[in-house]
This record gives structure tokens, C-alpha cells and sequence, in this order.
């Protein structure tokens, strides 16, 4: 079987497994969306969800971000890892915002990049989610799934990501993103996967030549 026809296999269980997959991040615009992903790295969505239920009330601008004190602003974001960092980048990001875009966040990958502490895995959230527009981002949950299911033999995201849209029709893009992530947190977990629960075992590479090794000498 070849990875096209696999990872289409694979999308078909997993949308019958997961219907309602989407981002857990809490947003009601582009800009919400893009504070909460760089506020989610190495980071829960749900901590995040707690932080942003208050920031989005005080902040509700790129131009609010901008001119925030970081003495100021650091403390309403410091229940997050790395707060001190992300608060930077923030406010870089949405001076940049105001700047060079009026204010509103870009609608392009090319744009988006542009923003300090934005990388592809954010922008691609930001488009997929905020804008409707078919993006792939891959976070540590995508990459592992990708990597067990032997659709990718890379370790660098950005390859991976281009592994990925080479075999998965467009259209799928955003939903394997969230596909991937639910079956990621639920059942193919980093240190110790449920392989014997998972409902895409006969596709995983993993199962097949690690998970029934590991049984077989227990």
C-alpha cells in the first residue's frame, strides 16, 4: 500500500473516531488565535484557555499589544512556560502587526512567517483555523503520528509538513492537523501509546515492528 492510499485509509477511521476534531485553543478573531498559539507552546491549551479568558478582555488590539509595559504585561501571562519570552514576541509581533499590516493579522503563509515568534506550525494554525484556508500545521503530536504511521521519515517539521501535503488532498489539510492531534492525546501517546486500543494499528509502522516486539519479549 502506498502512503497515499494509507493516509487516506487512516483520515477516513480517524474522522469516524474523532467527528468533532477541531483546535482546543478558545479564540473569537485571527488576532485571539494567534496570541493563544504562541502562547501554547511547551504549554496545555487548556492553562491557556484559563490565561487568555482574562487577556482577551484587556487586550483586544494588536495596537493593545504593542504598547502594553512588559512589566505590566508579563504577569498577566505568567502562568504560561516562558512567559517572559512570549511576552516579547508579542509585543513584536503585533507592533509588526500595526506597522507593516494596519493592524490586522495577514492572511498569507509568507506574511505570517514574518512575525517574531511565528514559525509554520503557528501560521498554519492561524490559517486553517482563523481563516478557513487549507494548512497543515504540524505540532509534536503530528509529527509523532505521521512518523509511527511511516508517512514521514523526517524529524524536521517543515519537511514533514511537505511529506504530509504531498499525500493528503488539500482539502484534508486543517482536519489532519486536528485528527492527528486527537489521536495523538487520546491513544498514540509519546511515552507509552495505547497500540492494542488503536483503531489505525494495521497502518501503524510502529505497531508492526516496535510495539509487538516490545510485547513479545515482556
Amino acid at each position: 500500500m502506498d502512503r497515499v492510499e494509507k493516509a487516506k485509509k487512516v483520515l477516513d477511521i480517524l474522522e469516524k473516531e474523532f467527528p468533532d476534531a477541531k483546535t482546543a485553543l478558545e479564540f473569537s478573531n485571527p488576532l485571539e488565535l494567534l496570541i493563544a498559539t504562541i502562547l501554547s507552546a511547551q504549554t496545555t491549551d487548556k492553562l491557556v484557555n484559563k490565561v487568555t479568558k482574562e487577556l482577551f478582555k484587556k487586550y483586544r488590539t494588536a495596537g493593545d499589544y504593542a504598547s502594553a509595559d512588559l512589566k505590566e504585561f508579563e504577569p498577566d501571562i505568567s502562568p504560561v512556560n516562558f512567559y517572559r519570552n512570549k511576552a516579547k514576541s508579542l509585543k513584536g509581533c503585533c507592533k509588526k502587526i500595526v506597522e507593516e499590516f494596519g493592524g490586522k493579522v495577514p492572511e498569507t503563509i509568507g506574511e505570517l512567517t514574518e512575525l517574531p515568534g511565528v514559525g509554520r506550525k503557528t501560521a498554519n494554525i492561524v490559517l486553517g483555523n482563523a481563516f478557513g484556508k487549507d494548512a497543515l500545521a504540524v505540532d509534536t503530536h503530528v509529527k509523532r503520528v505521521a512518523q509511527r504511521l511511516g508517512l514521514t521519515g523526517s524529524e524536521d517539521p517543515d519537511e514533514i509538513e511537505k511529506d504530509l501535503c504531498k499525500i493528503i488532498p488539500k482539502n484534508r489539510w486543517t482536519k489532519t492537523t486536528h485528527l492527528f492531534i486527537s489521536h495523538g492525546r487520546k491513544t498514540c501517546k509519546a511515552p507509552n501509546p495505547l497500540c492494542d486500543a488503536c483503531p489505525i494499528q494495521d497502518y501503524s509502522v510502529y505497531y508492526k515492528t516496535v510495539y509487538r516486539k516490545k510485547k513479545l519479549k515482556a
